[in-house]
């Protein structure tokens, strides 16, 4: 027997869908300082999470903190692979879709971006297996889940 699908409803900040494992930063990033886009590694001095890679996870970030300038850096780090494949946030963040936008127009490479309730949050972080992100032109997207 399979695992039930669970899914939660979220709007699209930017439209695609990707598939990955979960990573539930513990504060916010910023990509402009905070994030090696060659090596694909958080590398603000301060941040819980230094080190992590989000290459290829669904990171899951309540909110961007910093400089508009990191909209090239998510931009660049999703040209070279080592960038998220989704984003899903707790808040809109113009300057976090712009680098998705960015890659898409000019590397044509798609990473969906969702802002979901703050009431689906803390389900949503308790997550270990894969997620998939669908986000639909429009507005409508949904973070769904093999599992409880």
């Amino acid at each position: 027997m399979t695992d039930p699908v669970t899914r939660i409803p979220a709007a699209t900040v930017e439209a695609g869908e990707a598939r990955g494992l979960p990573l539930a930063l513990s504060a916010p990033l910023s990509f402009w300082g905070g994030y090696d886009s060659a090596k694909g590694v958080i590398i603000e001095e301060s941040h819980p999470d230094r080190g992590a890679s989000l290459r290829g996870r669904v990171l899951l970030m309540t909110r961007a903190k910093g400089s508009s300038s990191s909209s090239s850096v998510l931009a660049e780090a999703i040209r070279n692979g080592t960038g998220p494949a989704a984003i899903v946030m707790l808040e809109r963040d113009l300057i976090i879709a712009l680098g998705a936008i960015v890659a898409r127009e000019l590397y044509g490479l798609v990473v969906p971006i969702a802002v979901v309730a703050a009431e689906d949050w803390p389900r949503l972080v308790q997550v270990g297996a894969e997620l998939t992100v669908q986000a639909e032109e429009g507005g409508t997207a949904t973070v769904s889940w093999r599992g409880g």
